[in-house]
């Protein structure tokens, strides 16, 4: 499954009420970092759809829920189960590292 596009309007349905875990990728076009884990994102999106749903959320486009968290760098990462945030990650890392904390996260 790869990662899917999330707005301020889906965020809900998507995210919130989703009966598995989710990934939620905050990020913007203009941002390296941000650009440099999308690869092992949609890799990992692939290698764990079982168990995880992986979701982007482009923060110029949908600034209610980024304003929202309070989000004040990206790439910010954030694991929900149950509608709520479990784990949140700031900043860029190896895919195998990014891999290692949503496991140990589920």
């Amino acid at each position: 499954m790869a990662t899917i596009d999330v707005t301020d309007s889906s965020f809900k349905s998507d995210v919130l009420e989703s009966d598995k875990p989710v990934l939620v990728d905050f990020w913007a076009e203009w941002c390296g970092p941000c650009k440099m884990i999308a690869p092992a994102l949609e890799e990992i999106s692939e290698e764990m759809a079982d168990q995880v749903k992986v979701a982007k959320v482009d923060i110029v486009d949908n600034t209610d829920i980024a304003t929202k968290l309070g989000i004040q760098g990206i790439p910010y990462l954030a694991i929900y189960k149950n509608g709520e945030i479990v784990a949140e990650k700031k900043g860029a890392a190896p895919k195998n590292q990014l891999k290692q904390w949503i496991e140990g996260q589920l």
